[in-house]
């Protein structure tokens, strides 16, 4: 069966409810972002239950309210945050593969623990590869399900080739938890030295508020007035999870859909294992900051990916 046949039809969406895959790469100089997954993590999770590749295309669904129903058998993976899944009439919960069956339904209520649900399907949803991924960016018009950058709307089937003969079991010790505060390690970045004493006991030493303005973008974050000593800056490249610190002193958090420069002076940037858990982070839930070295976080980093080996 072709991809064209698709295998879900939405019934029900929201703006938050996008196909993503691993990102865009290699054509920030083209000002065009990254997008991807935000909780990478969980995304690359979802394709390992099934056997795909790491990479491939899933449904993203933050904050939940949203609703399919099958159009064919088939098995698929939910990981990710509790966002009151349910197949039919039975809860669903999350960080394990199952079956459908043609014509049921799978819906999503709202967050019970984390933000954001990644639902995979056999050999990963196919969609129109634009600069190299289907990645959905709509300010970009951008991938997505029609190459356009659109979210999931109602009647869209997205479909897939594969078939998920052979699925594995989630180990129980990498499942995560999202219901405790997170403390997410933040690597210190070329205009460190321009804050003031205090500012950096106060952003590593105080609990910070996650805002109400928070999205795809970025996530501002309420706390400490934190002081940079540095005048005007000539913008240049924001990396993912780099941390901003603009004239009113509230931290910003820049994440997958960022703009590709930038001139407000930064603490840092987040390590990508603390990008994918902050993904998972409401507004109004509180997080910590603390230092790393580059180094610190590489070796991180090389031992998490082993994870997928």
């Amino acid at each position: 069966m072709s991809a064209i046949d698709g295998g879900l039809r939405v019934v029900r969406s929201s703006p938050f409810i996008q196909l993503q895959d691993a990102g865009r790469f290699g054509v920030r100089h083209l000002g065009v972002t990254q997008c991807g997954a935000l909780d990478w993590i969980a995304h690359r999770w979802a394709n390992w239950l099934l056997g795909n590749p790491l990479t491939a295309a899933v449904v993203e669904i933050t904050l939940g309210d949203a609703e399919f129903e099958c159009t064919r058998d088939a098995t698929l993976a939910l990981t990710g945050a509790d966002l009151g899944a349910r197949l039919d009439d039975q809860p669903l919960m999350p960080w394990r593969s199952f079956k459908v069956l043609e014509g049921q339904r799978l819906s999503f209520a709202q967050p019970r623990q984390g933000a954001r649900a990644y639902l995979a399907a056999p050999g990963g949803f196919q969609a129109p590869q634009v600069l190299g991924s289907c990645a959905s960016m709509l300010r970009e018009g951008l991938g997505g399900l029609h190459g356009d950058g659109r979210a999931l709307a109602v009647g869209d089937a997205p479909g897939w080739s594969g078939s998920a003969d052979a699925t594995r079991q989630m180990p129980a010790e990498f499942i995560p938890e999202y219901q405790t505060t997170p403390c997410l390690q933040l690597i210190l970045g070329a205009q460190i030295g321009d804050f003031r004493g205090q500012s950096l006991f106060d952003a590593f030493n105080s609990e910070w508020l996650i805002d109400q303005r928070a999205d795809r973008m970025g996530i501002r974050l309420q706390g400490p007035q934190l002081q940079c000593q540095r005048g005007a800056m000539i913008s240049e490249g924001i990396p993912l999870g780099a941390v901003q610190v603009p004239p009113d002193g509230q931290p910003i958090i820049l994440l997958n859909d960022r703009q590709t420069i930038g001139g407000y002076p930064r603490l840092g940037a987040l390590t990508p294992q603390a990008v994918a858990r902050l993904a998972q982070c409401l507004p109004g839930q509180t997080l910590r900051l603390t230092p790393t070295t580059q180094d610190g976080a590489l070796l991180a980093q090389r031992r998490l990916l082993t994870q997928w080996r």
